[in-house]
């Protein structure tokens, strides 16, 4: 994989992709992070996810051959393994390659019908505690264990989540004043996972 990729740099603020793209590449995130997102009519951003180092994502546009959906944004300095379409398509006829990219959209699935879920039958208070849970467990990674610290402003959390910053406020404040977490200039820090779980379990 390593071999058959370009390593690039990105400045935070950069776009590694727009949406309406070409599909170029298949993306391995190196270091860094980047958003995934798209702005509404009235130009508001939705976050829709954040890539961490061990996400590849990218991989829609080169298997269906429709454009980026979505803008990928670096949010820090990063660096980037680029496979381009030919290698890709080599990788795609060995089968253990296809059998990792098909859990991977499995996964991609999974959680895109959780935020549905989410967004539909859950309130904002336990919708903001499954975020936070999910970002700790990396988001599109959605690991086991949950790190204490969730690195992210409290701006872009509320996009993530289509709120305002004033409403995420309060209810973060509520939750710091429970002593399920602390709040630090563009970070979270998780006090008691288990109590930030039970409150995501909350309809």
């Amino acid at each position: 994989m390593v071999r058959a990729g370009e390593v690039t740099t990105f400045r935070a603020g950069e776009m590694l992709y727009r949406k309406g793209d070409a599909g170029a590449s298949f993306v391995g995130l190196v270091e860094g992070a980047f958003k995934v997102s798209t702005l509404g009519e009235d130009g508001r951003e939705a976050i829709l996810a954040v890539m961490e180092p061990g996400n590849w994502f990218g991989e829609s546009s080169l298997l269906d051959g429709l454009p980026r959906p979505h803008d990928v944004t670096a949010i820090h300095d990063s660096i980037v393994l680029a496979i381009g379409v030919v290698e890709f398509e080599r990788l795609m006829r060995r089968p253990a390659f296809a059998r990792a990219l098909g859990a991977l959209l499995c996964s991609r699935v999974r959680v895109l019908y959780s935020l549905v879920e989410d967004a539909m039958l859950r309130s904002t208070r336990t919708r903001i505690a499954r975020r936070l849970l999910a970002l700790a467990r990396g988001d599109a990674t959605m690991a086991v264990d949950a790190r204490a610290r969730v690195t992210v402003s409290q701006e872009a959390l509320a996009m993530m989540l289509g709120i305002t910053r004033q409403t995420l406020s309060k209810e973060l404040k509520v939750l710091a004043r429970d002593g399920v977490l602390s709040l630090g200039y563009g970070r979270i820090d998780i006090l008691s996972v288990p109590e930030l779980d039970k409150r995501g379990a909350l309809a």
